[in-house]
């Protein structure tokens, strides 16, 4: 894509089928600048890449609007403007829906049992017009739009197939003579279609009723954003909209309340409900400093927060625009049934017309009656809407689930490619483990007493309060946890690379490397006095001259699901490796620690996009899962990319995948979920294309030479009714498979 090109998500309007997607997608396509787009039949939305410069949203609308169609082109309020159309269209379906069956029952009545009632092909024709043209309108305005713009769609199939039942019955009503004096039955089909549109339209409510299911995860994290907060500005809190939040100003946050915004707790504690993050059903203790999300709860405690993120950065923005465009998106399976789809109108008038032909030149006496039918059939029991449903809402139901998981997916692509993963490289520090030292154990000298321990916790503290070293902040969080007092110390100096020093009551305190303080404190080390400290751990002394006081061991500890994690995916015929910048004693240990046979270490960013590249020439389908900005480039080569959601930026901008939570655990449901998904994709176009192969021939009347049958078009309506409420449905069970 060129650099100036622009990446766009508008609502359509007007849609009916997946030809009507069609239709849309190639005429927005024939837009002068328009690098390419993608109508989702299912999101009713147009997925758009154009040239600012050579075009503008307006004239893209206008050329979608010539064709029948309509764009919502107010970013801002789109979702909301979509939905209230949609709730207005589905409450105008429902009234159709049920005044079409109010009136179809005593037309099924009138020709089943009272056939031969002299007013009953009158009173039949009255209450068909109405169910055509008053409830069923919808199908005929529609039809009318497509033919002036050279299109056809399913309510072209269906207005005709209708509408041909209709006039003959009609002309059979009026004029029964034409038939008798042939010596042939003047038949009305004035059952057949009302029955027809009055299924099509319980059809598309039922249809209607289960896509909204589908896109139940956009509205439930929606639901979670905050409308408005209450800045403090200048020592008064004021009520302000979410909008009108800055970043770096103090927000009040009281109990019970949801976060409005990301950042961290400037001032007080509480407990947080991260359940829509992480999964977990606890709420976890946040003291000052620590980072909170927009979209959890808080529980007990009233706290001030610093906005660190406010609008469409916050990770709950992120993660409803992550949705939205990977249920927007086409998988690749998807893109064979949308071409069916372009065809599939044209061809189905064909087979109809061929039917009927067939029937008049060789049906006998009923012959023009039975081709009229076997026209009708084929058209009323064809249905592109399966197929055209068949990807998408399995897409929606699986995108969606990850999210509510914590699993963010960004196009449908990577939920298809995912299950043929068989090996997965994991980065080290920050993804199998914690990426955040900590101060793993503080052992004194046996010598000390518990008061003097607390003194020199304090000069401890003092000392690594100046410090700059990244390992300076795991001490000093273990030391305050304990309650020390930070004491006065001065003469502070850093050696770069080996330790501090400072003076405390005349005497000079070195912490650092153990040979730095070793060498600079005159002491020597009786290690019977200390624990040993893993190959992995990097250890610190405290001391002062000829003494050594403290032994700290400080590690970037491995997640406590990590060994389970890696032994599920290996359970699960999937390869692991670790590859890691870091020395091969760290790694081995971690790798010992997880189950992890496969380690490369000392490896540079560009050396773990190699190792990848390796695997995948020795035809392995490679995930690759980091969290930091060195694991961007490995990312970028992997066949799916999964970043954590608590590391950088830049690898979550790369990855297709981000686990919110940044929990390990979720690996091995990322390759489930896109196996169910896959699943239910094959299963959907299966039945969708078993359907049309079946019905059409059976429609046009390929089995009445050898058998006598033939398709009733009631039943047919039935039948294409049913084809994508069952596809929707199948597409809907993906939400309670585990």
């Amino acid at each position: 894509m060129e650099k100036n090109i622009l990446h766009k998500t508008y609502p359509v309007t007007g849609m009916s089928c997946a030809s009507c997607a069609m239709s849309v997608q190639s005429t927005a396509n024939q837009v002068p600048g328009v690098a390419q787009a993608n109508v989702n039949y299912a999101t009713q939305a147009l997925d758009i890449y154009f040239n600012p410069k050579q075009t503008e949203p307006q004239q893209i609308q206008k050329a979608i609007q010539n064709a029948g169609y309509d764009l919502i082109l107010d970013e801002e309020n789109a979702l909301s403007q979509q939905e209230e159309q949609q709730e207005k269209a589905l409450a105008q379906l429902k009234k159709q829906t049920w005044g079409a069956i109010l009136l179809t029952v005593p037309i099924v009545l009138l020709d089943m049992v009272f056939m031969h009632w002299h007013w009953a092909n009158l009173l039949m024709l009255v209450l068909t017009s109405v169910v055509l043209f008053v409830f069923g309108k919808r199908f005929f305005i529609n039809a009318w739009k497509q033919a002036k713009h050279f299109h056809a769609n399913m309510d072209t199939l269906v207005a005709i197939s209708t509408g041909v039942a209709y006039l003959f019955s009609l002309f059979n009503t009026i004029y029964p003579a034409f038939w008798f004096s042939r010596g042939v039955q003047a038949h009305v089909y004035f059952e057949a279609a009302a029955v027809v549109i009055t299924f099509i339209l319980i059809g598309k409510l039922l249809e209607e009723r289960a896509k909204s299911g589908t896109s139940a995860s956009v509205k439930k994290l929606m639901g979670l954003q905050v409308r408005t907060v209450r800045v403090i500005r200048n020592g008064i809190e004021t009520e302000v909209d979410i909008k009108a939040v800055q970043e770096g100003e103090l927000v009040r946050i009281k109990p019970g309340e949801r976060i409005p915004v990301d950042g961290e707790i400037y001032e007080g504690n509480s407990f947080i409900d991260e359940a829509m993050m992480t999964g977990e059903p606890m709420p976890v203790a946040r003291k000052a400093g620590d980072a909170i999300f927009a979209g959890t709860i808080n529980q007990k405690g009233s706290f001030v927060l610093k906005a660190l993120k406010v609008g469409n950065q916050t990770m709950l923005s992120r993660m409803i625009k992550a949705v939205q465009n990977a249920q927007g998106s086409k998988a690749k399976v998807q893109k064979l049934a949308d071409q069916i789809a372009s065809v599939f109108v044209p061809v189905v008038f064909g087979i109809a017309i061929i039917s009927a032909i067939a029937w008049w030149v060789f049906g006998g006496t009923q012959a023009f009656s039975q081709g009229l039918l076997a026209f009708v059939t084929v058209l009323i029991v064809a249905c592109p809407c399966a197929l055209g449903l068949a990807t998408p809402t399995a897409i929606m139901v699986g995108v969606g689930k990850g999210a509510e998981k914590g699993i963010l997916i960004r196009d449908a692509e990577t939920l298809e490619r995912a299950y043929r993963v068989n090996t997965i490289v994991l980065d080290k520090t920050g993804t199998i483990t914690e990426g955040k030292p900590k101060l793993t154990a503080l052992n004194w000298n046996k010598n000390l007493d518990l008061e003097q321990q607390k003194v020199l916790a304090g000069v401890l503290m003092a000392a690594e309060l100046h410090s700059e070293h990244p390992l300076a902040d795991a001490i000093v969080d273990s030391i305050r946890v304990k309650e020390a007092s930070a004491q006065t110390v001065a003469d502070f100096k850093s050696t770069t690379g080996a330790g501090i020093a400072v003076i405390y009551q005349n005497e000079n305190y070195l912490i650092g490397k153990p040979e730095w303080v070793q060498e600079n404190s005159n002491l020597t080390v009786d290690q019977t006095h200390f624990p040993a400290a893993n190959a992995a751990d990097t250890v610190i002394y405290f001391g002062k001259k000829n003494t050594l006081l403290a032994v700290l061991t400080i590690a970037d500890e491995v997640r406590a699901n990590a060994a389970a994690t890696i032994a599920k995916l290996k359970k699960s015929g999937i390869e692991v490796w670790m590859l890691t910048g870091d020395a091969a004693s760290t790694a081995k240990h971690v790798a010992a620690k997880t189950g992890i046979e496969n380690v490369v270490s000392g490896v540079s960013p560009s050396g773990k996009a190699e190792q990848i590249k390796k695997l995948q020439q020795q035809g392995k389908v490679v995930a690759m899962a980091g969290d930091g900005i060195n694991d961007a480039e490995a990312l970028a080569t992997a066949d799916v990319s999964i970043a954590m959601g608590l590391g950088s930026d830049i690898a979550m901008d790369v990855a297709r995948i981000t686990l919110v939570s940044s929990n390990l655990t979720l690996l091995p449901e990322v390759f489930q979920l896109s196996a169910q998904t896959i699943q239910t994709i094959r299963q959907n176009l299966f039945w969708a294309f078993i359907y049309n192969v079946i019905a059409i021939p059976v429609a046009a009347g390929a089995l009445y030479p050898i058998w006598g049958i033939y398709l009733d078009p009631m039943f047919a309506g039935a039948a294409m009714a049913l084809s994508s409420v069952s596809v929707v449905s199948n597409s809907l069970r993906l939400k309670w498979k585990k």
